[in-house]
């Protein structure tokens, strides 16, 4: 058979995402800090943009037109009135302040600094000091050898954010190259230290250093600690009193000296600095009404320079590299300003269905939050799942009850046994609530919870009671039994 070439036409259709379209869907998902960052990121990288007020939003439009009809005669600017002498307030907004307070010794101001004088932002930045930086600083005031401050300087490297030395004295003397005995006199100080129970290897010893540091010296306690500590952690006060052969109420009272001590010496220092969340919509209740409010503070109002639209106005007057250039910076401006706005309004329009599906919630309370799927806010506001998907993620509003994510609003549901279903979230408090009414000394097992629901006509079964109860990080029935 032959081989040979042909051409033919072929007509399809296929979606294409524009560059234009990608910028859009990224804006949508951004959180509200992400979306600053980026403008201010714009801000910087595009010449044609700059910070402006709301009122100037119209030129933005006049702007547009310019670029997509460069060659369109511009109107004649109309004749401007006469000259007019300056007001007083124009007058002192023209004076030169530096020059005055320094020329004026007898002015009450402050001396005036050049902003290259004053100190930069970082030097005035200050951080919470780590473990390992409270332990340093504990080392530089203590009496140890230098051969015993290197092998501390090893040891504290080695500690954990829990406080716990993880590394066996065998592996830092590999290491190292110090001896195992400069390595064990300088943990003994290094145990010394505040917290109390740092650089610990196990939870035992932890805790005996502690009861070491506070002077308790208790037998029962410290029995507990060296050969119950799994039984304690069960709560099985019954089974330490057998093992040790005493009664359960003077278990009970040294399990209570015990509980006061801190297994994580290095909680304190640990974790990163708290993330505060600034809100991207506000729901105020004026009346009987609620109001939608868009938080844009912090956000800028962006316009396009002017000095970049004469360019644009003046026509054959500029180079057509440089039109060109001008052009292409405009349109990536433009298209900015209008998917910021396209993002805002979809916030807004989505927040309006969620509060209209979710309206006895903000009247009542979390009992009364209904269920609610992506799909049931997409139909209303005639969008795509995935638009309704990415409008939420990462977005928080502040209503009367609180501040909340807004996939919070969505929830799956759950059956009743009569009527119609309840939002998992009710479910999730109810079981909340009957777990912190619970006798502390009998706590509810999952099963007995799942009961009680099922008399409240919820019909759930004991796992999904297992599984929501671990997601409000709540510990099982025998880890919260406590001691009596």
């Amino acid at each position: 058979m032959a081989i040979e070439i042909k051409q033919q036409l072929r007509l399809t259709q296929q979606l294409v995402m524009t560059p234009q379209l990608q910028q859009a869907i990224k804006l949508l998902q951004l959180s509200r800090l992400e979306l600053v960052n980026l403008v201010q990121q714009e801000l910087e990288e595009n010449p044609v943009l700059e910070e402006g007020l709301e009122t100037e939003e119209v030129s933005n439009a006049e702007v547009e037109r310019e670029v997509e009809e460069p060659d369109a005669p511009q109107p004649e600017a109309p004749e401007g009135p006469a000259e007019r002498e300056a007001t007083d307030a124009e007058k002192i907004a023209d004076v030169d302040w530096q020059s005055y307070m320094e020329s004026n010794p007898q002015t009450s101001f402050s001396e005036a600094r050049d902003d290259d004088d004053r100190p930069s932002l970082e030097s005035t930045l200050s951080r919470r000091p780590s473990l390992a930086d409270h332990l340093e600083w504990q080392l530089q005031l203590s009496a140890f050898t230098p051969e015993e401050r290197e092998a501390a300087q090893w040891i504290i490297g080695n500690i954990d954010e829990d406080g716990y030395l993880r590394e066996s004295l065998e592996d830092l003397c590999c290491q190292s190259g110090l001896p195992a005995s400069t390595l064990e006199a300088s943990l003994a100080k290094i145990q010394a230290f505040d917290p109390a129970g740092v650089a610990a290897r196990d939870q035992r010893e932890c805790l005996r250093l502690q009861l070491d540091v506070l002077g308790i010296d208790d037998p029962l306690v410290r029995r507990i600690v060296e050969e119950c500590l799994d039984q304690l952690q069960k709560r099985d006060l019954r089974g330490i009193a057998r093992t040790l052969g005493v009664p359960v109420e003077a278990v009970a009272t040294a399990c209570r000296v015990i509980g006061h001590l801190e297994p994580w010496p290095g909680r304190a220092f640990g974790g990163e600095d708290p993330v505060y969340i600034t809100p991207d919509i506000h729901v105020v209740k004026i009346g009987d009404e609620y109001h939608i409010l868009l938080n844009e503070d912090g956000l800028p109002k962006l316009r396009i320079n002017n000095l970049y639209r004469d360019v644009l106005q003046r026509g054959n007057g500029v180079a057509k590299d440089t039109k060109e250039y001008v052009q292409g910076k405009v349109r990536s401006a433009l298209w900015l300003i209008k998917s910021i706005h396209q993002r805002q309004r979809t916030i807004y329009k989505v927040m309006q269905s969620i509060l209209k599906h979710q309206r006895e919630f903000f009247d009542r309370g979390i009992n009364y939050l209904k269920p609610l799927n992506l799909r049931d806010v997409a139909d209303d506001i005639e969008m795509h799942e995935s638009t309704v998907s990415r409008v939420t993620s990462n977005k928080y509003v502040h209503a009367p009850q609180g501040i909340f994510e807004l996939k919070y609003f969505f929830n799956s549901s759950i059956s009743r046994i009569e009527g119609d279903a309840m939002a998992s979230e009710s479910v999730k408090e109810r079981i909340r609530k009957i777990i912190s009414a619970e006798d502390s000394r009998r706590p509810l097992s999952d099963q007995r919870i799942a009961e009680m629901l099922k008399a409240a006509n919820i019909d759930i079964a004991r796992r999904t009671v297992t599984k929501y109860r671990e997601a409000l990080n709540i510990l099982s029935s025998t880890r919260r039994r406590e001691v009596g």
